[in-house]
């Protein structure tokens, strides 16, 4: 079983949902990050990050004049960098199984998140991510990483990559307790 279980798929699929749902059911020493939508009134606003420890850091807003952008979405790479990438090297060093949500556009302008990502694919921790679907040669090389097992989550196939990841997640060790 390839250690690095990465989804990818079109939004709004539940790549996020699905992992924490796996996650919830399990009771493995995780730590990294997920991203959750900033909604007011139905519109989408921007994506906030959420280390599995409970901090968070907002990473892209409308509201942001940022050097890096993403169709309306100004991205603050520092809080990435501030949050997100230490929470997943503190997973790295310990815990048993490393989240990284995503691994997309707005993330991949760190160069800091870029490296970390490929340290943890190349290290010996087991990984659970996303990563984004469309073309983009820094991600496609990492979907093709022979300890990656790239899973396209489809909303009728969501069911079925559950119960895959149930599988991939009981392998991992329960040092929780």
């Amino acid at each position: 079983m390839k250690p690095v279980y990465l989804l990818t798929g079109k939004p709004g699929t539940g790549k996020t949902s699905l992992i924490k749902q796996a996650l919830a059911e399990f009771q493995v020493k995780a730590g990294g990050f997920y991203t959750e939508e900033i909604r007011s009134q139905g519109t989408r606003l921007g994506f906030k990050l959420v280390t599995l420890d409970g901090r968070e850091a907002i990473l892209a807003h409308t509201d942001f004049s940022k050097r890096f952008q993403v169709g309306k979405y100004g991205v603050d790479i520092d809080a990435l960098d501030r949050i997100g990438v230490p929470a997943l090297r503190q997973a790295a060093g310990q815990c048993d199984l490393v989240v990284v949500d995503e691994i997309g556009k707005m993330e991949l302008f760190s160069s800091d998140f870029r490296e970390t990502v490929m340290d943890l694919i190349g290290g010996g921790k087991r990984v659970l991510g996303t990563i984004m679907l469309h073309a983009n040669p820094w991600a496609d090389a990492v979907k093709r990483q022979p300890r990656v097992n790239l899973v396209t989550l489809t909303r009728t196939g969501y069911h079925q990559v559950l119960d895959d990841l149930r599988s991939w997640l009981r392998a991992v060790p329960d040092h929780s307790v």
